[in-house]
C-alpha cells in the first residue's frame, strides 16, 4: 500500500497541535506521496510552527468557515500552491462552553447556533468552496463522533454531529453526480485540544477504554488517519454517504 495517494492532491482543514487528527492525516498523507495544503484558524503562527513538524513542507492557508469572503477565496488561494484538488478532509468542530458539560437545556440559541454552523454546516460550505477544484472521482471526508446515541456531557455538539451526518448524506446525492465521493470517519475519542476542552471527557476515556472490543489507544491517531486516507484514496471508488467506525469497535457492543 505504499504510496497510495501517489500524485494526488489533498486539503486537510483544522490543524492546531501535533496531536491533531489532522495533523496525522497530514503527516501520513505525505508519507503515502500525497500533496498536502493545510488550513488552520486562529492561532496561525502556531499552526505555521506545528506544520514545519511535517515530513515535507507543506503551505497553510487561514480558513474561518463562517467567513464568507475566506470560502469565496479559498479555491484561488488554493490554486497558488496546486491546479485541482484530488481530496478534502474536514476536520472542524467548535461549541461554546455553555453547550457542553450539562448545558443542553441552558444553552442559549445564538451559541447552539455557532456550533451547529462551525461544526455541521461548515462541511457543506467547505466542499462548495472547494467544489471548482475537485476532480472526478475526488473524495471528500469528515471527521465524526458517533451520533446515533445521546452522550453524557456531549450536548449540542452531540446534535451538530447528527447534523453532520444528515449533510454527509446530502452532498452525497448532490456531488454524486460530479463523480465526488462524500463520507465519514466516526472516530473513537482521542486526547486532541478539542477533546480536553469538553467538561467531563474522561467518562468517554473510560467508557471506551474499558468496552471496545478491539481496545483503544487514546493517543493514537493513526487508525483515524488511515481510515479517512483511505476513503480518499482510489480503493473506495464506490462508496459515498457512508459513516466508517473507527472505534475499536464501541459503536456495536452493549453495555
Amino acid at each position: 500500500m505504499t504510496g497510495m495517494l501517489e500524485g494526488k492532491r489533498l486539503l486537510v482543514t483544522g490543524l492546531i497541535t501535533e496531536q491533531s487528527l489532522a495533523f496525522g492525516v497530514a503527516k501520513l498523507a505525505q508519507q503515502h506521496g500525497a500533496q498536502v495544503i493545510l488550513t488552520g484558524f486562529g492561532r496561525m503562527s502556531l499552526v505555521e510552527r506545528i506544520a514545519k513538524r511535517l515530513p515535507a513542507p507543506a503551505p497553510v492557508l487561514e480558513l474561518d468557515v463562517t467567513d464568507a469572503e475566506q470560502l469565496d477565496s479559498l479555491a484561488e488561494r488554493v490554486k497558488e500552491h496546486t491546479d485541482g484538488l484530488d481530496g478534502v478532509l474536514h476536520s472542524i468542530a467548535y461549541a461554546p462552553p455553555s453547550a457542553l458539560g450539562g448545558g443542553f437545556l441552558t444553552a442559549p440559541w445564538e451559541d447552539v447556533a455557532t456550533a451547529l454552523h462551525v461544526s455541521a454546516f461548515s462541511f457543506k460550505s467547505l466542499a462548495m468552496a472547494t467544489l471548482p477544484l475537485l476532480s472526478q472521482g475526488a473524495g471528500i471526508v469528515g471527521l465524526d463522533f458517533d451520533a446515533s446515541k445521546a452522550w453524557p456531557v456531549y450536548d449540542w455538539m452531540g446534535v451538530s454531529k447528527a447534523t453532520l451526518e444528515s449533510t454527509c448524506r446530502y452532498l452525497a446525492r448532490d456531488f454524486g453526480p460530479k463523480g465526488i465521493r462524500v463520507n465519514l470517519v466516526a472516530a473513537g475519542p482521542v486526547r486532541t485540544l478539542a477533546a480536553k476542552s469538553i467538561p467531563g471527557f474522561e467518562a468517554f476515556e473510560e467508557a471506551w477504554t474499558g468496552r471496545a472490543p478491539l481496545g483503544w489507544n487514546l493517543t493514537d491517531s493513526e487508525p483515524v488517519a488511515k481510515a479517512c486516507l483511505a476513503l480518499l484514496s482510489d480503493w473506495f471508488p464506490a462508496t459515498t454517504g457512508e459513516i466508517v467506525h473507527v472505534d475499536g469497535g464501541f459503536h456495536a457492543v452493549g453495555v
